[in-house]
């Protein structure tokens, strides 16, 4: 039992990593009022970035950077459609989903005629485990063993980075100039522009930070958890990670864990394929694959009770005259 117990947390934290820094990017957009529908499309076009620049050059890191360049790229287009021109956020937010989708599996056909995949990518153009200090040496070692050697052991380099830039979003959000203005001018944005700060560029300061971390989001899913691209791989992690982001009340740590919990159950769906429960007998693999998108559905649907977002949140902007 204790066994499972390691192996399913151990899962947990690899399933909500992309759901972890996608809604870091949700939080940073939304807290300066701009409703970020188009997670799932940014992550979408940069996993598809990060695995054919990876595979083209042999290199991963120039992989992310791609990645992030994209998602940094399609956040601006949201940008200029929602800030400059004060269009619906939630209509442009869909429509770089859509984009996204068909660009995507386009550009997969005429770069590598592989039905829109990219190929397997090789050990070097992948985010491979690290093995800690003594993993190997403790891992027989009762109780201790199985946390330090499986649990906090063997994950790749953008899983630890994720769960560090935890308290890094909270200390920028919290403690900084940038936050508190950040902040703010989700709140009040007339106030903002009042003391002489620009709306705009604070709000498309926080596109960019968002379209950063949905770029590390969409490369670990084709270079890290996965080996490579495939059409639609990002299967809706962008919503549930807004759905985290609510669940969370736009606070870092709540929406950390957040993120755990709907990890926790997707892991739990997988590790309960083909199990026989007491009593029940065996649970269809559909019913248990649907369990996090059920939950995305009840919290969305107001049964977590009221969460009430930034004030000026998908509210365009106009300057007083």
């Amino acid at each position: 039992m204790f066994e499972n117990i390691i192996l399913i947390l151990d899962a947990t934290l690899r399933v909500s990593t992309p759901l972890l820094l996608a809604a870091m990017a949700g939080m940073f957009s939304e807290r300066s009022g701009i409703v970020n529908i188009a997670l799932e499309g940014k992550m979408l076009t940069a996993s598809f970035a990060a695995a054919a620049v990876a595979y083209t050059t042999g290199n991963v890191y120039l992989g992310l950077l791609a990645a992030m360049a994209v998602a940094v790229m399609m956040s601006m287009i949201h940008g200029f459609a929602s800030i400059t021109h004060n269009g619906d956020q939630v209509v442009s937010g869909v429509a770089i989903n859509i984009l996204a989708a068909g660009i995507t599996i386009t550009l997969g056909r005429y770069f590598f005629g592989l039905g829109g995949q990219t190929p397997t990518l090789t050990d070097e153009q992948r985010f491979t485990p690290i093995s800690l200090p003594f993993a190997d040496a403790l891992a027989d070692v009762p109780v201790i063993g199985g946390i330090y050697s499986t649990l906090l052991s063997n994950h790749n380099l953008l899983v630890y980075g994720a769960f560090a830039l935890v308290p890094v979003c909270w200390w920028v959000l919290y403690r900084t100039r940038f936050g508190l203005r950040l902040r703010a001018v989700g709140e009040n944005p007339h106030a903002v522009d009042t003391a002489g700060i620009s709306v705009a560029w604070l709000r498309y300061r926080a596109l960019i930070i968002a379209g950063i971390l949905c770029g590390i989001a969409g490369a670990y899913l084709s270079t890290a958890q996965n080996a490579g691209f495939v059409p639609n791989m990002s299967a809706g992690k962008g919503f549930i990670a807004l759905a985290a982001l609510i669940f969370g009340k736009w606070r870092p740590l709540t929406v950390m864990f957040g993120c755990l919990l709907f990890g926790f159950l997707d892991a739990l769906a997988m590790r309960l394929q083909g199990v026989e429960l007491p009593g029940i007998g065996e649970v269809p693999v559909q019913m248990i694959e649907v369990l996090p998108y059920i939950l995305t559905v009840l919290l969305l649907a107001g049964f977590i009770g009221r969460s009430v977002g930034p004030k000026a949140v998908g509210v365009p902007y106009v300057k007083s005259r």
